[in-house]
């Protein structure tokens, strides 16, 4: 790939209109060298998925607090499997019960990180993620 820097899309879904943490990781992952577009807040699902498709993403960080990420996040990956963007790398962060991990994980969701997660870590686990992604994708 000629461009190997990771683009990275950080959306607030629904209604919520807290974004500090979500500003945080935007910032870190722009420190870090990623391409950051970030939405922010109330964006529907269509409007995520037209904008990863539009700015080409390599990840989208979902930041949710509201509670309603098992309502809107299988809409995310119906709309991003509908336009074939299936080796996009979607994280999620904010209030995730623990009792949802299991099902957000089963929707694709790659990685779940919750209040007092270290933007390093964050960082390296998007690394780490597109890397295998794209990896995946030259080898098929």
């Amino acid at each position: 790939m000629a461009n190997d820097v990771i683009r990275v899309l950080v959306a607030k879904p629904g209604l919520d209109g807290h974004d500090r943490g979500a500003k945080i990781i935007a910032r870190a992952l722009r420190d870090a060298g990623m391409e950051v577009i970030y939405t922010g807040i109330r964006q529907t699902p269509e409007m995520i998925v037209e904008t990863a498709l539009q700015e080409d993403v390599d990840a989208i960080g979902l930041s949710i607090l509201s509670g309603a990420h098992l309502d809107l996040f299988p809409q995310i990956f119906e709309g991003l499997k509908a336009n074939e963007m299936d080796n996009v790398v979607v994280v999620a962060g904010g209030i995730i019960p623990e009792s949802d991990r299991e099902a957000l994980e089963s929707m694709g969701v790659r990685g779940i990180f919750g209040p007092g997660t270290s933007t390093g870590e964050i960082v390296e686990f998007i690394r780490d993620a597109v890397g295998g992604a794209r990896k995946a994708a030259a080898d098929s």
